[in-house]
């Protein structure tokens, strides 16, 4: 695991400013910590930090081919890396180091772009290719690794693992995305492939890029998706067997390091799977989680439970739920907004990781394939309603209850909720983005002041979700809200968070449930295998009955929350107040200072609850002390 930066002149001519390339390169300490290079020549220059985990004696970056007519610098790990040497060997390629890193490289130098259709792993890296005068980028699968980018105007082309290490630059702007802004507000992250900062991007997950020089074009290629490709399943016994096999043998190949390696163990049923799995490998297995000071929040019990029936050395921290003072430090490790409070226990379980393990596995992905959030059964519970009224009927009722809820008290309990009878007025990708949404478009409207809703020129976030919908290869409902989560949410929010959180302390983290053939495999399992009888993820469930306890996998589900509403009213409050309604804020034009007023005064009155709203708000504002006017 590593942090890679890279500056390209398309030009093909200029020299590389060393000096500002180890600038780059430096902003990225935390994710290697053990060495430090960088290789410049003519019209190129690669920056790498290592954190050694494979081949610690002879994997130093950036790194050659025998005929130095290749380069990389790379981040990640390729688990199926000793196979692929063995087959390139039997064609006559030789290596000098045992690293996964000569290996990509070779395979790239064997098969080109192909090279993509044969690693399994994560990854995200930059190749110079001496004789075509190309720089070939890609990033892994389902984006475990980032790769941020930009063209500037002058010609170059710079790319980083974070976002710090471009906007370096002084010549790429800190100029806001006004859609991004718009997209964060409603999401509570910027989707892929946008930044919050104009002619900035990130690589979206399954993309490759091939830059040439002389030509000045920037045209990400698409390799692999998801491919939901659903087949029908008739032995619902051997589904099981086979998912047992499959999630073993993933979690087999990401136990390769020469470093100490462990687990996250939260005591869901995600990560205690991939505990379970692991235990079937290795006799010992290290095993953290963190447990809060309110029984509310705490599932630590559940951990323990597993750790003991696997006889895991486990170690354990309590975390108080006052735990509040991450804002500013959260704010420098995302480099643009992120509303996602649960980074603040993320942080903490990878910092109590690291002192003993370099690499963790964690149970990501585990809702996504197999669809264990809540939100798909409201989801699915709704797309059954519409689908029993047509499209114009459905909009007039139900959009007339949005209209005038609360007075609508009448109704059935389940369509007791002013966001219910919006999202059943919408067609599924609507309603799926209204309710997962942390300001619906009501309230962006009035979060918003009319000048920068002018300037974003009609734009609304929602269209991210429709054009992945657009692309979606199933018309499965299910399956759908599926796939917007892995282009959205999964790279977006989950991944990002984690990445950011273990790199901070210089923790590889492992995902073998986003392996991605097993997310293959997933994907092509009929949702009533997955959402049935109200149960989510029950195929999952049904397979690990053998491997893990009832009252870890059917209990309600938890999460890994932390109480904001109470510290808006409590400790924060005055963090808070001062936040939203800071010079610095309202200074942007973006706000309506009014409607910024209104959430804090009604949140701290308890006449609403309006904590995701002002969560997000006040990150924002962190974001802008501490990457726009530091």
């Amino acid at each position: 695991m590593c942090g890679i930066v890279g500056i390209f002149d398309t030009l093909g001519q200029r020299e590389i400013d060393r000096a500002l390339l180890s600038r780059m390169n430096e902003t990225q300490t935390h994710r290697g910590p053990d060495e430090a290079e960088l290789y410049t020549e003519t019209a190129l220059g690669m920056g790498h930090r290592r954190l050694s985990v494979i081949d610690i004696a002879t994997g130093q970056q950036p790194l050659f081919n025998a005929d130095r007519s290749l380069v990389i610098v790379f981040n990640g790990e390729i688990y199926n890396y000793r196979e692929l040497m063995a087959e390139l060997k039997a064609l006559g390629y030789i290596f000098k180091t045992k690293s996964d890193t000569e290996v990509v490289l070779v395979a790239y130098q064997a098969w080109g772009a192909g090279c993509l259709q044969r690693l399994r792993g994560m990854f995200a890296f930059g190749i110079w290719d001496r004789a075509q005068q190309t720089m070939f980028l890609a990033r892994d699968h389902v984006g475990v690794k980032p790769m941020f980018y930009s063209l500037l105007p002058n010609g170059l082309f710079v790319f980083g693992s974070e976002l710090k290490s471009i906007m370096t630059h002084p010549e790429l702007s800190r100029e806001l995305n006004l859609p991004a802004v718009e997209d964060y507000f409603a999401y509570g992250y910027v989707p892929e492939p946008k930044t919050i900062f104009y002619n900035a991007y990130k690589l979206a997950p399954g993309y490759s890029i091939t830059l040439k020089v002389g030509d000045k074009t920037v045209n990400p290629v698409r390799y692999w998706d998801v491919p939901f490709n659903i087949q029908p399943q008739k032995d619902m016994r051997a589904v099981e067997e086979e998912l047992i096999v499959r999630m073993r043998d993933a979690v087999k190949s990401q136990m390769v390091a020469e470093v100490p390696l462990g687990a996250f163990l939260s005591g869901g049923v995600d990560s205690s799977a991939v505990v379970a799995m692991m235990a079937q490998e290795e006799a010992h297995v290290k095993t953290c989680s963190i447990s809060f000071d309110d029984p509310d929040y705490d599932e630590s019990v559940f951990a323990n439970q597993v750790a003991k029936r696997y006889e895991t050395t486990h170690f354990a921290q309590t975390v108080s739920t006052d735990d509040h003072g991450l804002v500013d430090t959260l704010a420098r490790l995302y480099d643009e907004p992120f509303a996602d409070s649960s980074a603040i226990p993320t942080y903490r379980v990878c910092q109590l990781a690291r002192k003993h393990v370099t690499v963790a596995l964690s149970g990501d992905g585990g809702d996504e394939n197999f669809g264990g959030y809540r939100r798909y059964r409201y989801a699915m519970a709704e797309d059954s309603v519409r689908s029993r009224l047509p499209a114009g009927l459905r909009k007039s009722v139900f959009g007339t209850l949005g209209a005038i809820y609360p007075k609508a008290d009448w109704a059935p309990r389940m369509f007791r909720a002013k966001t219910t009878f919006e999202a059943l007025a919408r067609d599924l990708t609507d309603g799926y983005f209204h309710g997962v949404s942390i300001m619906n478009d009501r309230v962006r409207d009035q979060l918003f002041s009319d000048g920068f809703r002018t300037r974003l020129q009609g734009y609304r976030a929602i269209e991210v979700m429709r054009g992945h919908a657009a692309n979606s290869p199933t018309d499965d409902p299910l399956a759908l809200i599926q796939y917007l989560d892995f282009k959205t949410w999964l790279p977006g929010d989950i991944l990002t968070k984690v990445d950011r959180a273990a790199m901070a302390h210089s923790l590889e983290v492992r995902v073998p449930l986003l392996d991605h053939q097993f997310v293959e495999w997933a994907s092509s399992l009929p949702s009533d295998l997955k959402l049935h009888g109200g149960e989510g993820k029950y195929i999952l469930k049904k397979a690990l009955e053998p491997y893990l306890p009832e009252d870890i996998m059917y209990r309600p589900k938890k999460g890994f929350s932390i109480p904001v509403a109470a510290w808006f009213r409590g400790p924060l409050r005055a963090q808070v107040r001062a936040a939203v309604l800071s010079p610095l804020l309202l200074d942007t034009g973006i706000f309506n200072p009014a409607y910024l007023r209104h959430m804090v005064d009604q949140h701290e009155s308890g006449a609403n609850d309006y904590s995701a709203s002002l969560w997000s708000v006040m990150m924002f504002e962190a974001f802008l002390r501490v990457s726009v006017e530091h």
